[in-house]
């Protein structure tokens, strides 16, 4: 077998040039790997085409299909889920057009873990606005406004944790621990142990802030005796978005797992947040039938965080990584409706 050096070193080739030649092959071998471990040159216009594009369906969405406040119907939700999951497989065919299949299944891969994430935020999302009293029909709004927060914080998340793990590469080693703890903490967590009143944000508010007194509808100000104040609608609004704070350090941790795109990680998970609403309301009468969905979660986040941890010596495909989230998931899934099933069944019995 007759190798590149073999074939430099042919008599028919001078010293001279034989190390032209191969210094020629050895910079093109260099420059090889370093563009496989580029990032993607996405350009501007994307980022700016993309954020124009989510802020016109953010405007869309809540001033003309939801100006009115009224509660939405398992339909309608469903409907809008349907939706939100469409514009986002829409979106991933352009990603496999524009940057090829495999950024393509980066992206598939982070939008269901970031959107199976985000069923965990409905769990807590209930206990708030039943903590507080929220009427149906005005929980949309608070949560529309947590979103668009929700948004420009996991942009600064992202843009901060790049920056770290291309100037501290250990930090990859961190962000693996970390996922590795929130995975074994879900797992542990108890339905009910969210407390809505101990609240940090929340109790700096109530000290500081002038509420107002009684319901003001969907109003987040008011005037009271000539001042200004703040209604229950709006500490409502800070619990949420401080909350929403909490999910995006589980959560971008999680992408970068999978992908360390700032593009494809900031894009799934910009679609996850959008979806959360409909998701919201389709899932808030139905959590019971998901009750080991924490473990399926749990499991995906220490997956993910072991992934981390051995980067260096353990690269699965994505399509791996991707069987084995849709796996995990869908036995906890399966496991919640099939105990639910069998309490019915026994219930029927008695």
């Amino acid at each position: 077998m007759i190798t590149r050096r073999d074939h430099i070193r042919d008599p028919g080739h001078s010293p001279s040039e034989s190390n032209i030649v191969l210094s020629l092959l050895l910079a093109t071998e260099q420059a090889a790997g370093t563009a496989g471990n580029a990032l993607l040159a996405v350009p501007a216009i994307y980022w700016i085409a993309f954020c124009a594009g989510t802020a016109l369906l953010l405007v869309l969405d809540m001033f003309v299909f939801h100006r009115h406040a009224h509660e939405p119907t398992l339909r309608e939700s469903a409907a809008w889920t349907l939706f939100w999951c469409s514009l986002a497989l829409i979106f991933n065919g352009w990603i496999g057009y524009e940057f090829g299949a495999k950024h393509a299944l980066e992206f598939f891969t982070g939008y269901l873990v970031e959107w199976s994430l985000s069923m965990d935020n409905v769990f807590v999302f209930v206990v708030i606005f039943a903590f507080f009293g929220v009427p149906l029909k005005y929980q949309y709004r608070v949560l529309f406004w947590g979103i668009l927060g929700a948004i420009v914080m996991r942009l600064t998340f992202i843009l901060a944790a790049n920056q770290l793990i291309h100037r501290f590469e250990w930090i990859f080693y961190i962000f693996g621990l970390f996922l590795i703890y929130s995975g074994i903490k879900i797992a542990r967590s108890q339905e009910g142990e969210t407390h809505p009143d101990q609240n940090i944000v929340l109790r700096f508010a109530r000290r500081h802030f002038r509420v107002a007194h009684g319901s003001h509808g969907d109003k987040f100000f008011v005037h009271e005796n000539g001042r200004l104040c703040v209604t229950s609608l709006f500490l409502v609004l800070l619990v949420i978005e401080s909350t929403d704070v909490i999910f995006a350090v589980d959560s971008v941790p999680a992408i970068f797992g999978i992908t360390k795109e700032p593009f494809i990680v900031f894009t799934s998970n910009v679609f996850a947040i959008m979806g959360l609403r409909a998701l919201y309301f389709l899932l808030a009468g139905v959590m019971n039938l998901f009750r080991y969905l924490n473990y399926g979660l749990s499991a995906v986040l220490v997956f993910i965080g072991v992934k981390m941890l051995l980067h260096d010596y353990w690269h699965p495909p994505h399509w791996l990584s991707l069987l084995v989230i849709v796996s995990l998931l869908a036995t906890s899934i399966v496991a919640s409706l099939w105990a639910v099933s069998r309490e019915k069944k026994l219930e029927s019995t008695k």
